[in-house]
């Protein structure tokens, strides 16, 4: 079992930058790729950034140049989503994921498996 814990988020003014956070824990050696996804109201869930067991990032379109995803090895062990020049539209919940398919069918949500319990992102 994996422990996905998510922090950050908030709310901001467009342009603005936010940082989220996801420490990690548990039987990982099976997990091929981790990575934020988010639900915006009425919406279905997207994936907005994934990096896999090569070290293979993946972004979404819409964040591309803006968001920058990183991961940390440590005591803890931490994935996280730095994002810059928000707009309206990255209002979200946001859920840190793990699965066990990388590439970029991860960012499509594809074999994942382990999902945070979310942290809220509003832009205005």
């Amino acid at each position: 079992h994996v422990q996905l814990v998510e922090s950050g988020g908030g709310s901001v003014q467009a342009g603005g930058s936010l940082k989220l956070s996801c420490t990690y824990s548990g039987y990982t050696s099976f997990i091929d790729c981790m990575g934020w996804f988010r639900q915006a109201p009425g919406k279905g869930p997207e994936g907005v950034a994934t990096i896999d067991v090569n070290y293979y990032i993946n972004y979404a379109d819409s964040v591309k140049d803006r968001f920058t995803l990183t991961r940390r090895y440590g005591t803890t062990n931490t994935l996280n989503l730095i994002m810059t020049n928000l707009r309206p539209d990255d209002t979200a919940t946001h859920y840190c994921a793990a699965g066990e398919i990388g590439g970029s069918r991860c960012l499509g949500g594809v074999g994942i498996t382990f999902w945070g319990q979310g942290t809220q992102v509003t832009v205005s």
